[in-house]
């Protein structure tokens, strides 16, 4: 599974591992920016600052023309859910960095060139160590990188990269974790300003924490219709089907199946809610949930959640029963959201909501 960059990123903060400050914008959520700014395409190829998905923005008046070029803009076969809205840094040199597995002799092994950034993989003489835990190879790998990079002032920063990139690179499962450009700032920082990671699919049940783009667990999400007036949202394969069935035998048109799946929590259902806004149509969204393992309150959370941060969010009709539904309803109700009884009821609602 390969990470989008803004997602790369909140993991290598999380290991103290320096990158620029940096905010998410979404199609329905635009964070308020400060200018100047680079406005980046998160989508999970290379080549995007060709393709113009990266661009650097001065003026206010064209922060919104460029956000909504970039979310048009098909980057190899991918067009980007979000956009990474990141402070400019002014940069004295461009390194290289990596940390990946070598099959063959069965180690971790840290890749180095002095020379980082676009067309790195035309570069030759790329230097190699083998990595392993503790801070005494850390320090010896980030002693011998200050030499090789010729930035003795930065040993005991490299000796740290060194140390935090292999602890997120074994902690988090990966299987690649590159950082390029690694930049020396103008006042002798190191930041990474890019950063490619790859994760074990197979060691995603060691990782609960793990809500991605790409997570390829416990969600399914099925276009049905992308011209669709009802988007649903339903946990268990059978529920979410039976709730696209009633929708469509009341003569309205589901763009979606989705199935949250046991265990979601508040990200997971809220990047649903992020995945259903896309369709361009949608008049009502039907959330139609039996809590079990899915708790109703951090159902509860997630409709709070995407009604503040998801601008112009359709109408909802809610059918919530099972663990912690008294907590959800007493969320709810704090926020004027009501629920209904039944799927039927629901049902009912969304068609008056849109016919009437």
């Amino acid at each position: 599974m390969r990470l989008l960059e803004y997602e790369a990123k909140t993991i290598l903060r999380n290991y103290s591992i320096p990158t620029p400050d940096a905010l998410v914008i979404t199609k329905r959520f635009t964070p308020e920016i400060s200018l100047p700014v680079v406005l980046k395409s998160q989508v999970p190829v290379g080549g995007r600052g060709k393709a113009g998905g990266v661009v650097k923005v001065e003026s206010p008046s064209e922060v919104t023309s460029t956000i909504d070029r970039i979310f048009t803009l098909d980057i190899k076969g991918y067009k980007p859910t979000a956009i990474l809205a990141e402070q400019t840094i002014d940069i004295k040199r461009e390194l290289y960095i990596a940390i990946l597995i070598n099959l063959e002799t069965a180690t971790i092994q840290l890749m180095a060139h002095t020379n980082g950034g676009v067309e790195v993989e035309t570069q030759t003489g790329f230097k190699v160590w083998t990595v392993e835990t503790g801070r005494a190879s850390a320090n010896q790998t980030g002693e011998q990188l200050a030499e090789y990079y010729e930035l003795p002032d930065q040993t005991f920063a490299l000796q740290d990269l060194v140390e935090n990139l292999y602890k997120c690179f074994v902690g988090c499962d990966a299987t690649l974790l590159e950082i390029n450009p690694l930049v020396l700032t103008d006042d002798n920082k190191l930041l990474s300003a890019d950063c490619k990671m790859e994760l074990d699919d197979m060691a995603a049940f060691r990782h609960p924490e793990w809500k991605f783009e790409k997570t390829p667990v416990n969600t399914s999400f099925v276009e049905l219709d992308n011209n669709g007036n009802v988007a649903t949202i339903a946990n268990g394969a059978g529920l979410a089907m039976a709730t696209v069935d009633a929708v469509a035998a009341a003569g309205m048109v589901p763009a979606n199946f989705l199935d949250i799946g046991g265990g979601a929590n508040t990200d997971s259902i809220l990047l649903a809610f992020n995945k259903i806004v896309a369709f361009p149509n949608i008049q009502v969204i039907v959330i139609n949930i039996f809590a079990g393992i899915t708790r109703c309150d951090e159902v509860a959370k997630a409709i709070i959640a995407a009604r503040q941060k998801i601008k112009d969010l359709p109408p909802l009709c809610i059918r919530l029963a099972g663990t912690n539904f008294e907590e959800a309803a007493s969320l709810l109700s704090s926020e004027n959201i009501s629920t209904l009884a039944t799927l039927d009821d629901c049902i009912t609602k969304a068609k008056e909501l849109i016919y009437e």
